[in-house]
């Protein structure tokens, strides 16, 4: 039977409800039709049924019009590979295409996803309250509308003006040693303008959600944002922790790095002794209760959740799995009024 007599639904797809799915391969694309919001679950393996996520079972050229990809092609293209290889291929590498319609769609879901997760993981620092989810889409907003970057403008506004006013201080306090360094004045202000301004630009940017990324690495990239630059007062919420560990344990010494749960600036400073129980007070930030048991240590704390997997990592290497750390809360909050 001629192809053009195929008599197959692929004829009557409609690009409205199926997503697409497009592999250029030579001088040739190929096409699958898949069904919406199903290809990135199946690529992250949360959907296996391939029922579930292909319309057709089939390779296209053009699945608009229904061209069958010919035996020929695939052979040309993906030599050595069945047709229904070659569909597996195409889905796990292929370029997915939305409409416009339906990318926005996805902007607006992936919107709201990132602004609940990263509401739900910070706090302002002063109250220890939660902000509502407006509050935050705001802040990213002012973020994105400069560029990544807040307040730039306004921080080059004030170190200018401070330039200005030591400029005119010099001018006004009169005499010939002032008239005499005014360059090398302006000379160390312009360098820590300068200075300021390069440390402003190395610091995590936030210019809006991206379908080509899943919202919760988008929320991490936001969150770093909203910290750095502080459209809003943000910090963190801390993570509630129970460690309880052997009083026996817990009195022996070990050597630990002295910065090992914060270190920011990467200095490697020499070990010092400490007991396991100094050591892991260490990196709880704010201690809830402490307790002693009969032969048990037992500590409830509020950590950063930096030093969660390094404070996971002592537990278990220093002590051999005798402590235990167990996470209460992944994020603290306290509700507004």
């Amino acid at each position: 039977m001629p192809s053009a007599q195929i008599n197959q639904p692929s004829n009557q797809i409609r690009l409205t409800n199926v997503s697409l799915v497009r592999l250029k391969k030579g001088k040739k694309r190929f096409e699958i039709a898949c069904y919406k919001n199903t290809v990135t679950s199946f690529r992250a393996g949360n959907e296996t049924d391939l029922d579930n996520v292909l319309q057709i079972p089939n390779v296209f050229l053009n699945v608009s019009k229904g061209q069958v990809a010919p035996n020929e092609d695939l052979k040309k293209a993906f030599p050595g590979m069945t047709r229904e290889e070659v569909v597996l291929e195409i889905l796990r590498k292929g370029e997915i295409q939305v409409g416009e319609k339906e990318r926005g769609a996805e902007l607006e879901r992936l919107q709201r996803e990132v602004v609940e997760i990263v509401a739900g993981r910070v706090v302002d620092p002063g109250s220890k309250r939660v902000y509502t989810t407006g509050m935050i889409e705001k802040a990213l907003e002012q973020l994105s509308s400069a560029g990544g970057h807040a307040g730039r403008g306004a921080g080059k506004g004030a170190q200018g003006d401070s330039i200005q006013d030591r400029s005119k201080s010099r001018e006004q306090s009169g005499g010939g040693a002032a008239a005499d360094t005014p360059r090398k004045g302006d000379g160390e202000a312009n360098g820590e303008a300068q200075h300021a301004e390069e440390k402003e630009k190395a610091k995590p940017k936030w210019t809006g959600v991206s379908t080509t990324k899943s919202a919760k690495s988008q929320a991490l990239e936001a969150m770093k944002a909203l910290i750095a630059h502080q459209p809003i007062p943000v910090a963190r919420a801390r993570m509630r922790l129970r460690i309880t560990c052997p009083t026996s344990v817990a009195k022996q010494m070990v050597k630990v790095q002295q910065k090992a749960a914060n270190d920011e600036d990467g200095d490697k400073e020499e070990p010092v002794k400490a007991t396991v129980k100094d050591t892991i007070l260490g990196y709880v930030e704010q201690v809830e209760s402490q307790d002693t048991a009969g032969d048990e240590w037992e500590v409830v704390g509020f950590v950063e959740p930096g030093s969660f997997k390094p404070l996971s990592e002592f537990v278990s290497t220093q002590t051999k799995g005798r402590a235990r750390a167990e996470v209460l809360d992944m994020a603290v909050t306290h509700e507004g009024d």
